[in-house]
């Protein structure tokens, strides 16, 4: 062999052993890899898997009860600009106006009394609520699970009992965290627009949600727009926005008040008996096999994306927010009031002058020649965030449904000198059921 020949070989050696030392390397490598893509994904999907507030509600589903049927509400305006199939929805479409409402605080430039960064909300974002399931159905005595209390009650209560139970298994239980809302309509056209772009935000799963309305005595629009909304979201729409049921009800009270008198002292009783009569009517129609029902009013101006699971998590029979109103001052700043007058707290000077009224005698909340002594929402100290009511107001009240299946509605004549919402928190805590609210926690009414 020459020299070029042994030099050749020799360069040869020197790069195959440079291979193999490479491949070696990398074969020792390869464990380490696989670990740590194994670390990796195994971090991802258990973040997902804790930390998805859009998903599912309960964190023990699977992941194909997430991905059918928690699947995450699209924004509305991520998805008023087109249809199911892609195409440009006409911009004259009433649904999908390009009008904004602000939230609380700041607006156009403007300063607000009330800003958001020091306004103190309840929120529970990490915090899902759980439904306690039970063996017996929701109707039967909280103490007839336990066999000490079973054993002091007579012969005729436990016999009552044991009929229950065998009767519990052909017994239809509400839908888990299913809710419907319901919501009175009345010459509302104006309105609905900014009311369908608020309940798009919500941050609850749509094959959960119901919707149930009421038209009565209605001489706009607001019929049309209903039918055309519901042909829209249960038919056009994507199925991630179809809610589980759309409804509408219509029925005429024959009830005429011009705006102008609305709010009138000597009009409210008849007013309110008519708006009691009217959600009567609504739930005891509507209402099937829901969890949970909301009232919400129908000209509503804001509500946080996460309110139902915020008041959810307080787990009340009956729980209301704080509703406001903002006017504009004369230095052209917002200014933020109590708007729902109906939701107070009774208190010793407030049920002294209740002992000296006539059994007949009407109270209304809101007027200066009627001192109630009561202590409503924007009372209360900071530290007092959930707080025990005697009354409450409709323009967004969560209430369980045993509430109304119990037979607790709202009182179209006085009970205790209130009729419709106020009569019916009466009712429910003469009933035995918690009624509470929320004062820091915020919603936004329309002037008027």
């Amino acid at each position: 062999m020459d020299g070029v020949t042994f030099e050749k070989s020799l360069r040869f050696a020197h790069v195959r052993q440079g291979f193999s030392a490479r491949r070696l390397f990398r074969k020792e490598r390869i464990p380490a890899i696989v670990l740590f893509i194994f670390i990796l994904s195994s971090f991802l999907t258990l973040r997902r898997y804790y930390q998805d507030q859009d998903g599912c509600l309960r964190p023990d589903c699977d992941s194909s009860t997430r991905e059918k049927a928690y699947t995450q509400t699209p924004r509305a305006e991520d998805s008023r600009n087109n249809d199911s199939e892609g195409h440009e929805r006409p911009k004259q479409d009433w649904r999908y106006s390009d009008k904004q409402q602000n939230t609380l605080g700041v607006n156009n430039g403007t300063s607000s009394t009330l800003d958001t960064s020091d306004t103190t909300y309840i929120e529970v974002l990490g915090t899902n609520y759980k439904p306690k399931t039970t063996a017996m159905p929701s109707w039967l005595p909280k103490g007839a699970q336990s066999n000490s209390n079973t054993e002091r009650l007579t012969a005729e209560s436990q016999l009552i009992i044991k009929n229950n139970k065998d009767v519990a298994p052909y017994t239809s239980e509400p839908d888990a965290d299913s809710i419907l809302i319901l919501t009175p309509l009345k010459n509302n056209a104006k309105h609905l627009a900014r009311y369908f772009a608020l309940l798009d935000k919500i941050r609850y799963p749509r094959n959960r949600i119901s919707l149930a309305f009421l038209v009565s005595d209605s001489t706009d629009n607001t019929q049309q727009m209903l039918m055309e909304s519901r042909q829209w979201y249960q038919e056009k729409a994507p199925v991630e926005m179809r809610f589980k049921r759309f409804e509408i009800y219509r029925q005429d009270f024959f009830f005429s008040l011009p705006r102008s008198q609305r709010h009138l002292r000597n009009k409210q009783r008849e007013r309110r008996v008519m708006m009691a009569r009217a959600r009567n009517y609504l739930w005891t129609r509507a209402l099937q096999n829901e969890q949970w029902v909301l009232w919400i009013d129908g000209d509503l101006e804001y509500y946080p994306p996460n309110i139902v699971r915020d008041l959810m998590v307080h787990d009340r029979d009956v729980i209301v927010p704080n509703c406001l109103v903002r006017r504009k001052t004369q230095q052209n700043r917002w200014k933020h009031s109590v708007y729902d007058r109906n939701a107070w707290q009774e208190t010793p000077k407030s049920l002294k002058m209740i002992s000296k009224l006539k059994e007949d005698a009407f109270l209304v909340e809101g007027y200066k020649s009627l001192k109630t002594h009561r202590k409503y929402l924007d009372n209360f100290s900071k530290n007092e965030t959930i707080v025990p009511l005697d009354g409450v107001g409709g323009t967004f009240t969560l209430v369980k449904a045993h509430v109304h299946r119990s037979g607790v509605g709202f009182p179209a004549w006085l009970f205790q000198h209130q009729v419709e919402t106020e009569g019916f928190a009466k009712l429910a805590r003469a009933h035995g059921y918690s009624v509470f609210g929320l004062p820091f926690y915020y919603i936004r009414h329309v002037v008027g």
